[in-house]
């Protein structure tokens, strides 16, 4: 028979065991899970203004510090008219007629300048980009032309074709095919070089490449292109309504500045600018829609 060597009634004693660290940082069941908070992104912390309001500030501002000067003095009638003064002279050239009759006038040349504009530029392009020999032929002699200022050919336009409306055509004309031609050779050209194989892999012909491949690509640069002809082809027509014109925003303007009318002049200039944003908007608007399949950075 064993005998036990343990006292009868002894209880064991654990107290002294250590614990599983481990088991104790077990999370219970019982116990609250940590607290998650969501993260706003920076963007969507800012506050938000509406965009309109904040493209209008900056003209705002000129608007009110053009007021405070003329109201200090430190701007005389002589100088420029207060804001005030050309608002009224605003409405009242609308209310006669003449902005709006010169406003169409001048709208025709613009419009009829940047369609041919468009087209030699465009097809000048095409034909330099899309074929060696047609760059070889054409590159160089653009290049060269597009350094002479175009406003210098005003004398030798006149003596060409008459004091009429062929030379301010002739003269927007020039200036908008020129970063027309450059905008859409640099598109053509830098097309990748991948897309070109991809297309060939795929069966494509040459005609089918330069419609589905080429073009496309190129359409970044050519509305970049537009942007900036149309700014030149307002440029373009200050100068050409400035020599001999019966009609036109650049005829009312010759007509106060001998007259010293300083108000009607800087109507004639925000005419012209309002104009030109207009323009320029309508070309955003046209590449926002044809460019929908090309994802761009617009900012934070």
């Amino acid at each position: 028979m064993s005998t036990s060597h343990a006292p009868p009634h002894a209880s064991t004693d654990i107290s002294g065991i250590s614990k599983n660290p481990a088991l104790d940082d077990a999370p219970r069941e019982d116990a609250p899970g940590p607290e998650l908070v969501p993260l706003v992104p920076a963007s969507s912390r800012r506050t938000h203004v509406p965009r309109w309001l904040r493209r209008t500030s900056g003209p705002l501002l000129l608007l009110a510090l053009w007021q405070v000067l003329s109201s200090t003095g430190a701007l005389t009638d002589d100088v420029l008219a207060p804001p005030g003064t050309i608002a009224r002279l605003a409405g009242d050239m609308i209310a006669d007629g003449s902005l709006p009759s010169a406003m169409g006038v001048s709208l025709q040349r613009v419009a009829v300048g940047l369609l041919f504009g468009t087209v030699v530029g465009t097809a000048l392009a095409l034909v330099a980009g899309l074929f060696r020999i047609g760059e070889d032929l054409v590159d160089a002699s653009v290049q060269m032309l597009r350094t002479v200022p175009f406003v210098g050919l005003i004398p030798l336009f006149i003596i060409w074709f008459g004091i009429g409306e062929t030379p301010k055509i002739a003269i927007i004309t020039l200036g908008v095919s020129f970063p027309l031609y450059l905008n859409v050779y640099a598109g053509i050209r830098g097309v990748d070089a991948q897309l070109i194989e991809a297309g060939e892999s795929l069966g494509l012909s040459r005609w089918g490449l330069v419609r589905h491949v080429v073009l496309p690509g190129a359409l970044p640069g050519a509305m970049t292109g537009l942007r900036y002809s149309l700014g030149i082809a307002w440029l373009a027509l200050v100068f050409a309504e400035q020599v001999n014109a019966d009609a036109g925003i650049g005829f009312v303007m010759v007509q106060a500045r001998d007259f010293l009318r300083t108000d009607v002049i800087v109507v004639c200039l925000i005419v012209y600018a309002f104009l030109g944003l207009i323009a320029d908007f309508i070309v955003r608007t046209l590449e926002r829609l044809l460019l929908q399949w090309r994802p761009t950075f617009t900012g934070r």
